[in-house]
């Protein structure tokens, strides 16, 4: 069980370390076969350092996924708003909307973060809180619904329930994709982009303003 004791925050420097440590060692060797030991000493801190910091190998394996989790969450908002931002006409935003989604599934899908976080979320499932353990959670769906929210207040959408159109407009893209072809890298796999622009197309139809 992770450990409930009180954790140091500590330096940031030698958090960053042990994070980095333990997230090549659970990549090269597993989980069961990466001691305590092993991660203090790549990250050149102590044993006791890893423990005041993370408690125990599975709260450090949570926060390993974690950490990787975020920074994907920082990926989508930074293409959402390099893709749709300026966004005022409503004819722009098929073209905003299959860009914004491309570069998710190249730039994001097919990154060595994303990467990470399936191979660990699949492979030390039973080492995380719970089985299918989600440490982007909801995050990435809000962040679209709020800026489905904003495209309806300039009259750009007729979206009345922001959250449910960011879930439909990511079941009818990356959705899609995962469903026929079981990913939604389009780096790997040119059929993926025919059928994002598709999806694309079918939400706006469903929510642009007439």
């Amino acid at each position: 069980m992770p450990t409930t004791k009180t954790l140091r925050e500590g330096s940031t420097r030698k958090r960053a370390a042990i994070l980095a440590a333990a997230r090549e060692l659970f990549l090269a060797d597993g989980f069961d076969r990466t001691s305590v030991d092993a991660v203090a000493a790549r990250a050149q801190v102590s044993k006791r350092t890893v423990y005041d910091y993370f408690g125990d190998k599975q709260t450090l394996l949570k926060a390993v996924v974690d950490t990787v989790g975020q920074s994907l969450i920082t990926t989508i908002r930074r293409t959402l708003d390099d893709a749709l931002t300026g966004v005022t006409e409503a004819a722009d935003l098929e073209d905003a909307l299959i860009t914004f989604s491309m570069r998710i599934s190249t730039d994001m899908l097919d990154s060595a973060e994303y990467t990470t976080l399936r191979r660990l979320v699949r492979e030390e499932s039973g080492h995380l809180p719970h089985r299918g353990y989600n440490s982007l959670a909801d995050t990435p769906d809000e962040a679209i619904a709020d800026r489905f929210a904003a495209f309806a207040a300039a009259g750009l959408l007729d979206v009345p329930d922001p959250r449910l159109a960011a879930d439909q407009f990511l079941a009818l893209t990356f959705g899609v994709a995962l469903d026929r072809l079981g990913s939604a890298n389009a780096t790997e796999d040119t059929r993926v982009r025919p059928l994002i622009v598709e999806g694309v197309r079918t939400f706006l139809r469903a929510y642009r303003t007439a």
